[in-house]
């Protein structure tokens, strides 16, 4: 493997010379050296360098979608002849939605990390769908009935969502008995996510507060702004210490919707399948996962 062009993808993965630094333990001077002289030998300017940001000329984004998938195999062989059962190293970058990444993938990443002490994990929370090849992202879940094409996606969970309400806000406007009810309550939902598609039912409509977050819906809902379709994942700890109540129980969120991972379909560190396993083992008793 050509050292100059593995180190190359690097910085476009991580975005900066300093991160590629990091990761190959040199300065970042040493790293612009290398890449100036990759350039050099290629008689092509591959990036782009500003004070504020690093980005890929339109030859070096041409060049790293060549180079890339050949650097990340060979990274692969070599991993497989020389681990011998030492576990998956190098650099692993993960993406996961902000409030799911932060409750049920965090948590578990120490026991991860003591387990395979050679990888280094960057870990990015987003509720963006981001491009993975672009973003240079091995690993991302996603909450979706559609995971993307292209890809290898895996069904970890299923994503029962309900919808539920405070006893408070249930004791000043009254508990929905049908779902032309809600025509009448004050409905909650992040940009986006109207309309609810239940079982048996479709529910269009406006949320009582406009926000981006769903994190701050969940907290609207506990606090007694309205009626919200929430995952269990999300909300099952407040259901079960009656901090919120279901209501209309015979509607849930569509069947479709799950918990999936996603990758490129070849070439992925083997750290990635380390992760999946793990995070199988550790869901598989949440109360979320019944």
């Amino acid at each position: 493997m050509d050292p100059d062009i593995a180190l190359f993808v690097d910085v476009v993965r991580e975005g900066s010379l300093a991160g590629a630094a990091r990761l190959w333990r040199l300065s970042p001077a040493m790293v612009s050296k290398r890449i100036a002289r990759l350039e050099g030998r290629l008689g092509i300017r591959l990036l782009h360098r500003t004070t504020r940001r690093l980005a890929p000329t339109t030859a070096g984004a041409a060049f790293h979608g060549e180079v890339a998938p050949l650097v990340a195999g060979l990274r692969v062989a070599e991993a497989r002849m020389t681990q011998h059962g030492d576990g998956p190293s190098g650099p692993l970058r993960v993406s996961a939605p902000t409030s799911f990444g932060r409750m049920w993938i965090a948590p578990h990443l120490t026991a991860f990390l003591d387990r395979y002490p050679a990888i280094r994990l960057r870990f990015d929370l987003t509720d963006d769908f981001v491009d993975l090849i672009d973003s240079g992202i091995d690993l991302a879940i996603r909450i979706t009935a559609t995971p993307p094409a292209g890809l290898a996606a895996h069904r970890l969970a299923d994503n029962r969502r309900v919808l539920c309400a405070s006893p408070a806000y249930l004791a000043k406007a009254g508990t929905p008995r049908s779902i032309s009810d809600l025509s009448n309550h004050a409905l909650l939902a992040a940009k986006g996510q109207f309309p609810w598609r239940l079982t048996g039912a479709t529910v269009n409509g406006e949320s009582r507060v406009e926000t981006p977050s769903s994190e701050v819906v969940r907290e609207l809902v506990l606090g007694g702004a309205g009626v919200a379709l929430r995952s269990l994942w999300d909300v099952g700890d407040a259901l079960a210490d009656g901090r919120l109540i279901r209501v209309l129980p015979d509607h849930e969120g569509s069947v479709a919707v799950g918990v999936w991972a996603v990758h490129a379909a070849a070439g992925v560190p083997l750290a990635v399948p380390a992760l999946l396993d793990h995070l199988r083992d550790v869901w598989r008793d949440a109360a979320w996962m019944t």
